[in-house]
């Protein structure tokens, strides 16, 4: 795991590359590597910051030049020892036993068609000293971030927005589609990008920059693809093994040099996961988090660690707990500046801090429980839509008078919130709308009237716009199963804008490498092949992934109500944060801009104090919108904490 940045035929290409790299600093603070050429009328620069973690010698170092190619690459390949044999037996002499090594020859030997055989995470620089050609190229679901700016014929890239924004001098714009989305959603998804110049690369997909100025693009891997294939298989009754599936694909995942350690929730994503690693590196560490007192119990959060301690005892792990008692004010503009676009989960805190913790016990790498939510339909929402169904057949007199008596319900008084009628309001809201519509309800912040009352009304045209992206992202598949239809969707757009972003940016803040073997290839391939009907039994989601772990953890931890990674900000808007929430809402940036508007800042925070509405989620969105917002727009090119 490292960060790469580069540019080709740029003004000032070395200068811009040097400051790229050294933004990129935290990730990978075990060696930094420059590499320049000619390039056309040009020249490209690559730069690299390494996080050791397979062939910790000088042979693994990076940009690495072999015989005219020349490659700059961030993540792991976990099939390198396979590709090794394979080019081995074909005649290639390797100088060390980097993955690096592996991935560099196998391009030499295939080109973009080595792309599809990969196993791992990656997003990567290759250049041809011989064509005068740079591919860049990003993973197939999205792990590892690419991020690029294109100016006529020249191009920057890095793995944070922050780089590029910190070398083009305060000069790129704003994108607010990009910070409607981000309001609706509480991310930016994929497809967009918070600065108008720059794009993320797709998952799966490639650039091609020659030196006559021409560029051209391919995709290698498409998860619609994949879905429809899955489909097939299940059509046919090729169910797969999926213990067997994700039991090597845990075991690929601790290839390393360096310690390994684990999340560990307690739920069973996480515990299914350690049991695993545990089987391949006895006395194993995992991490788990717990949180002040009266905050868990202000949010009425379930009591996890027992969960935890359970798992670790069972399987011989060395258990390290955390208490999340942060100090919010300080790390509130820390986590904005690292995440580099405004998203407001605080599981993003949570990763820090766990990373931060095992960083210091000396452990680099670490495995994540996640995806398999996204891939197993884990998520409350999943079922809810389910529910959704039926409860459209009920009466509508009997709905209406439901509704009315929920509506009336506090969901916090001065002392604790009730988790029951949360969830009771939240579904509520979209249990009588149309397929799409829900689902997208179901995990959205507002509908499209609310958003719509709270920012610039000169953006109504955008609302609609990023309402239209969700319903063509989720509608344009074959798919005849509501359950995977609501997976595949997850998977294009909650798991790599959300989960793997804030995964990515928060571990690397504190130089850590996270690896999520649920978000493997092999293991997604196995996932739809597996009927919805299997995924939820009843009401019980993840149904599929339940049976497959019963064979190692006891049905207490598999069988478990679900935990949440989450944080509980109800406790924290209420109290710690409470002061900086009236500042923004009367003073803020983004509402002395216009973007936001003041009365409906005002009746948000006011419903949310009288305990009618839970806008706790909202309000540290705009907290974090309003951080990021400040340091985006300063004007400085000084992208950093102390502009946010």
């Amino acid at each position: 795991m490292c960060g790469i940045a580069g540019t080709y035929r740029w003004p000032d290409g070395k200068a811009v590359t040097d400051r790229l790299t050294d933004v990129l600093a935290h990730r990978g603070p075990d060696g930094a590597g420059r590499y320049s050429h000619p390039a056309g009328d040009g020249e490209v620069h690559l730069g690299h910051r390494r996080l050791a973690i397979i062939d910790l010698s000088d042979t693994g170092a990076q940009p690495m030049a072999k015989d005219g190619l020349v490659l700059t690459y961030n993540g792991e390949l976990y099939n390198a020892p396979e590709l090794r044999a394979e080019l081995e037996g074909a005649g290639v002499r390797f100088r060390g036993t980097s993955d690096t090594e592996v991935l560099l020859e196998a391009w030499r030997r295939w080109g973009t068609d080595c792309l599809p055989r990969l196993r791992g995470m990656f997003a990567l620089g290759v250049f041809d000293e011989r064509t005068g050609e740079l591919v860049l190229a990003r993973d197939q679901l999205g792990i590892k971030p690419l991020f690029l700016l294109r100016r006529g014929e020249g191009l920057v890239f890095a793995s944070e927005l922050k780089a590029l924004a910190a070398v083009t001098g305060g000069s790129l714009d704003v994108d607010h589609a990009a910070l409607v989305a981000s309001l609706l959603y509480y991310w930016v998804p994929d497809s967009r990008c918070a600065f108008r110049e720059a794009e993320k690369l797709p998952p799966g997909s490639w650039l091609r920059c020659r030196p006559d100025g021409r560029v051209e693009r391919g995709r290698f891997w498409n998860l619609r693809d994949v879905a429809a294939e899955g489909r097939q298989r299940a059509l046919h009754g090729d169910l797969p093994d999926l213990a067997a599936v994700i039991e090597e694909s845990t075991r690929q995942h601790l290839l390393s040099d360096v310690p390994v350690a684990t999340f560990l929730s307690g739920g069973l994503d996480s515990s299914y996961l350690t049991a695993l690693a545990a089987r391949g590196r006895p006395g194993i560490s995992a991490y788990t988090i717990g949180f002040r007192a009266e905050d868990a119990r202000f949010e009425a959060m379930p009591d996890d660690l027992r969960y935890a301690r359970q798992v670790a005892e069972r399987f011989g792990v060395d258990l390290h707990e955390i208490e999340i008692a942060p100090d919010v004010l300080d790390l509130l503009p820390r986590m904005t500046y690292h995440l580099d676009e405004p998203i407001g989960d605080p599981a993003a805190i949570n990763t820090f801090l766990i990373c931060s913790a095992a960083r210091e016990a000396g452990v680099k790498v670490m495995l994540s429980g996640m995806g398999a939510d996204e891939l197993f339909a884990g998520y409350r929402k999943h079922l809810a839509n389910l529910i959704a169904l039926r409860y459209q057949r009920v009466p509508g007199p009997l709905r209406r008078g439901a509704a009315a008596v929920v509506d009336r319900l506090p969901v916090a008084t001065s002392r604790r919130g009730y988790r029951s009628v949360r969830f009771a309001k939240r579904f509520l809201s979209f249990a009588d709308l149309p397929e799409e519509t829900a689902f997208r309800r179901s995990y959205t912040m507002y509908d499209r009237g609310d958003l719509l009352g709270l920012i610039d009304p000169d953006l109504a045209g955008t609302v609609d716009d990023v309402l239209t992206e969700h319903a063509d992202v989720y509608e344009d598949n074959d798919l005849d199963d509501f359950v995977n239809r609501m997976c595949l969707a997850d998977a294009r757009m909650f798991l790599p804008g959300l989960n793997l972003a804030y995964t990515d940016r928060s571990s690397m803040a504190a130089s850590t490498e996270v690896r999520v073997p649920y978000v493997d290839v092999e293991v997604v391939r196995a996932a739809f092949a597996v009927p919805g009907a299997r995924k939820i039994a009843g009401r019980q989601g993840k149904a599929v992934l339940k049976e497959a772990a019963t064979s190692v953890l006891p049905r207490e931890i598999v069988y478990r109500p679900k935990g949440l990674f989450s944080a509980p900000l109800r406790a924290w808007m209420s109290r710690d944060l409470s002061p900086l929430v009236r500042e923004v809402v009367e003073d803020g940036l983004l509402v002395r801009s216009g973007f936001l508007r003041r009365d409906a800042l005002r009746r948000m925070v006011a419903e949310d104090a009288a305990g009618q509405r839970d806008f706790s989620k909202h309000l540290w969105h705009v907290l974090t919108l309003e951080y990021w917002y400040r340091g985006a727009t300063s004007g400085s090119g000084q992208y950093s904490p102390a502009t946010a």
